[in-house]
């Protein structure tokens, strides 16, 4: 209770900052509801990316390929909307590709049992060169493809502004991962098995079999949080879409403690750094007074300045990153 009481004490402090800048930022001419609406977009990939590595981790099982995962999706993600003519087409293609990369994640990781931490960086290097391949090959374009308006992925129109739909589901999946992993059986056996995988074992639960399981759910929601940059955000995508969120979704991770609403506080955190820096590049009066680029630090400098504070007062599973051998 203590720690869960700290965490929110520094959300506190952070959004208060935060809210000071925007106050800030509105006496220049930028509005507060277009930093809230940029703000949720920028959170919608790093909490999908997010919660499900926090799944990920309960059961013992790194995947620090996070970015690699949003790059390769992105791209993806709009080849099957084009070939379905649905927006919504390509981020189910988007969660199945991600779910395949997770697949081959926790594989490596399981059953040959290779060092996650290097699996996952491999699968970044990899992704940094196969996306312009992927540009290239689908599209004769090397850097940058746009695609139709037509399948952007709609938003709605509310009282605080424009919503997408992925947005919301989200948060909705931040709160059902927190009741799976608190309230229900396999909850309970997911969180066992990266404390004590012996036991689960003796007890009859598949170790392997979970921990494949956690590995697809978040290369799965990964993916969606990929297939959602272009496709319900920037309308089109470009090599460096991802932009390092993937490591930022990592730094979400660690400040939560593993916990996936933690998680969600933690990307709306990062998502409306980003968001500001977003709104001030496309507001007419407000990019010209505001240095861009120094306003686009903002999410980097938050990222360090959180995983500083709190890296090592974290207490993760005890079996994280080490693969369970039966004996």
């Amino acid at each position: 209770m203590r720690g869960l009481l700290q965490r929110l004490g520094w959300i506190g402090l952070i959004a208060l900052a935060l809210g000071l800048l925007a106050y800030g930022f509105e006496q220049v001419g930028l509005k507060p509801v277009s930093l809230l609406e940029a703000g949720l977009l920028a959170m919608t990939p790093l909490a999908l990316a997010a919660v499900g590595e926090c799944v990920n981790e309960k059961a013992g099982v790194v995947n620090i390929g996070l970015e690699g995962i949003l790059l390769i999706t992105a791209v993806a993600g709009v080849w099957v909307a084009e070939q379905f003519g649905s927006g919504i087409a390509g981020l189910v293609g988007g969660m199945v590709i991600g779910a395949l990369l997770g697949l081959v994640l926790g594989l490596l990781a399981v059953y040959g049992r290779a060092d996650q931490i290097i699996a996952g960086m491999g699968l970044n290097l990899f992704a940094l060169g196969f996306t312009p391949y992927l540009l290239m090959s689908l599209w004769a374009l090397p850097g940058i493809h746009i695609f139709p308006r037509e399948l952007m992925v709609p938003r709605w129109i509310t009282p605080i502004g424009q919503i997408s739909p992925v947005t919301l589901v989200a948060v909705l999946l931040a709160i059902l991962a927190h009741i799976l992993l608190h309230h229900t059986v396999l909850g309970f056996r997911i969180r066992a098995v990266g404390e004590r995988p012996e036991a689960v074992d003796v007890a009859g639960v598949r170790v392997d079999r979970l921990r494949l399981f956690t590995s697809v759910l978040g290369g799965a929601l990964c993916g969606l949080g990929g297939a959602f940059m272009p496709l319900a955000w920037f309308g089109g995508v470009v090599k460096e879409i991802s932009a390092g969120r993937g490591f930022i979704a990592l730094a979400c991770v660690v400040f939560a403690g593993l916990e996936p609403l933690l998680a969600l506080a933690a990307a709306f955190l990062f998502g409306l750094t980003g968001g500001i820096a977003h709104a001030v590049a496309v507001t007419p009066g407000v990019k010209e007074r505001i240095p861009f680029y120094f306003v686009n630090m903002l999410p980097y400098i938050t990222t360090l300045l959180v995983v500083t504070l709190v890296i090592g007062r974290r207490r993760f599973p005890r079996t994280i990153g080490r693969p369970y051998a039966r004996e």
